[in-house]
């Protein structure tokens, strides 16, 4: 509603979602610079809720490029923009980027449900806030194919950057 679209505009892409959720825990590591809990990324998805406890470790990326520390907050939850999001609003609302560091005393849990849409659904700007002054930033991709493309990568070409996002932006 925030984007002036009626309240119900997005549930199409949720009919049949590919939601899931994942339990994390991270160890307690002496040496938690050496140690990485979860690299730096963005949740291709379209929300990502998260509940966590009372040892933090989840640091977001500003815009000024300095990581930050979210302080974990009893009985809340972190509501995390996908790049979904990030698409369907033409680049008005930005996917957080995020890492999760290791305690080097204490262990931490986190429970992250990952909101995702329909694998058929075809992403790209809602056609209400695409005109000539705004037009379209990205290049319509499927979700579902976009998906798998990034769990099969994996993150394991070092030497290669993995499918982001970004790769669909027009230029």
């Amino acid at each position: 509603m925030s984007l002036g679209l009626p309240g119900k505009r997005f549930n199409g892409f949720f009919a049949n979602h590919t939601s899931f959720i994942r339990l994390n825990h991270y160890p307690p590591c002496p040496t938690p610079d050496l140690t990485l809990g979860v690299g730096r990324h963005k949740d291709p998805g379209a929300l990502t809720v998260l509940a966590q406890d009372n040892v933090g470790g989840l640091d977001v990326k500003r815009k000024d490029g300095e990581w930050v520390r979210v302080n974990p907050i009893p009985s809340s939850y972190i509501i995390n923009l996908g790049d979904c999001c990030q698409v369907w609003s033409n680049d008005k609302y930005v996917s957080a980027e995020h890492r999760v560091t290791v305690n080097s005393k204490r262990k931490r849990f986190s429970i992250p449900f990952f909101f995702n849409s329909s694998n058929n659904v075809m992403v790209k700007p809602i056609k209400e806030l695409v005109n000539e002054r705004n037009p379209s930033k990205y290049t319509e991709f499927n979700w579902g194919k976009f998906f798998k493309t990034k769990n099969v990568g994996n993150y394991n070409k070092r030497e290669a950057e993995n499918l982001q996002i970004h790769h669909f932006q027009d230029v």
